[in-house]
């Protein structure tokens, strides 16, 4: 992945509380990893020897959105224009569930227009991220 042409962005809802910001961050974060293991460097060996494990190696800016505002980028994400791009919602109904078989569970019972998110994030081509 070439880092300098790739831009990823969360927007995450401003009006929660910061425990539920810091998992919805989190839980997109380690999503996109999973979906662009190219995203992460090499491990690194400091002075003294210590090994860091390796982490995304561009930034990712989080910025402030409300319950609106993501579902209009999350609608206007999932067109034609944008397909190129990795895409992670999270949601009221996730972050809810105990366990991921309560989610599948959920979410196959769910409309989409009933799913209230608590943040999204992409991840890819930088002119189209910045879109």
């Amino acid at each position: 992945m070439e880092t300098q042409n790739t831009k990823c962005v969360m927007v995450i809802d401003e009006t929660l509380p910061l425990g539920i910001i810091t998992n919805t961050a989190a839980v997109m974060g380690v999503t996109i990893g999973k979906h662009l293991p190219q995203a992460v460097g090499v491990d690194v060996v400091d002075q003294s020897g210590y090994e860091h494990l390796g982490i995304i190696a561009f930034p990712i800016p989080i910025l402030k959105g409300n319950r609106g505002k993501i579902k209009e980028l999350r609608d206007r994400l999932y067109t034609d224009d944008f397909r190129d791009l990795k895409v992670v919602d999270f949601s009221d109904t996730a972050q809810s569930c105990k366990s991921y078989n309560e989610y599948i569970g959920k979410m196959a019972g769910m409309p989409e227009g009933d799913l209230r998110y608590l943040g999204i994030a992409s991840c890819g081509d930088k002119k189209k991220g910045n879109k």
